[in-house]
């Protein structure tokens, strides 16, 4: 899997925006989208939510970890379901073309993608700090056309770029925002801009998730310290891989659920089954207990 999400985020991307003009309806996996054959995502449990578990129903994405509703726009349609999450915890989520009635009319594509910022290989630590990531790695030939800044959007915050490929006359709008420390982001590509700046406004009707309803995000708690009982995973084979995991953390410091971002069968149950007998000194928040989650890398020659 490739290592750093941002390049997964490009390489999804161009490929994308480059099929708008073929219009082909290959089911292929992108070029440039490295997959390790076997590294999947799992999780110690099938009802707690996870990120890649988006679903399309009745002309609605929806996402039950993120708390997203996204009514898809007339005459648009899935076009692919997307890689597995890198080992980065770079996600699409889904990726949206005009339908085959209107792609003589419009042209564009609608590619929804979330960033784990526990585990990204870009600095940053927030979705504007994500969008400037991009703008500083734009391929030759393209410009900005809208520098990174915050915008509200309903009720809620989102970073916004803006940039475009004259030559070929492209144009994508980004609008990203920060949920449980993940920057989820709405890149809209095509020909028109008038178009996108409408797409971007219709985020306004967003159905996003309120305070309160998730566990607190933590970075870094599970370190050493915070540990109180500890069991090492021991994989059967060392494949070299890094192993990125989420975990959720309850009042009294028991690991509740453990979602394995990217590995292999044996190395998730080998997670799984050590991180279950972990024990946490309880998260206080205002002097109270509370369920927080948190990450933790292993493998990957980093000790763990």
């Amino acid at each position: 899997m490739a290592r750093n999400g941002s390049l997964l985020l490009f390489a999804f991307l161009f490929t994308a925006t480059s099929a708008l003009a073929q219009r082909a309806g290959s089911k292929a996996l992108p070029r440039g989208v490295i997959l390790v054959k076997g590294a999947t995502p799992s999780a110690s449990d099938a009802t707690t939510p996870v990120p890649e578990a988006t679903a399309i129903t009745a002309g609605r994405i929806e996402d039950r970890y993120f708390g997203i509703a996204y009514r898809i726009p007339s005459g648009w349609t899935e076009q692919v379901k997307g890689p597995p999450p890198s080992d980065s915890g770079n996600y699409v989520l889904a990726l949206l073309v005009p339908s085959d009635a209107m792609s003589k009319s419009v042209r564009g594509s609608i590619l929804i993608q979330a960033q784990d910022l526990f585990f990204t290989a870009a600095p940053a630590a927030n979705a504007l700090q994500m969008v400037g990531y991009v703008r500083d790695h734009l391929p030759p030939g393209q410009q900005i056309v809208r520098a990174p800044a915050e915008v509200k959007l309903g009720d809620r915050i989102f970073a916004r770029l803006d940039y475009a490929a004259p030559d070929i006359g492209l144009h994508w709008h980004i609008a990203a925002t920060d949920i449980r420390c993940h920057t989820v982001q709405f890149i809209f590509s095509g020909p028109d801009p008038e178009i996108l700046d409408g797409m971007i406004a219709n985020l306004s009707r967003l159905d996003l998730p309120g305070g309160g309803r998730a566990p607190l995000c933590v970075a870094g708690y599970a370190s050493p310290e915070n540990v109180i009982e500890r069991v090492d995973p021991v994989f059967p084979t060392h494949r070299f891989n890094p192993v990125p995991t989420r975990l959720i953390i309850d009042k009294q410091g028991r690991v509740k659920h453990v979602h394995v971002i990217s590995a292999f069968p044996e190395q998730s149950a080998a997670v799984v089954a050590a991180l279950m007998k972990w024990r946490f000194k309880p998260y206080l928040k205002n002097g109270k207990p509370v369920e927080i989650e948190t990450g933790i890398l292993f493998g990957s020659g980093n000790g763990r």
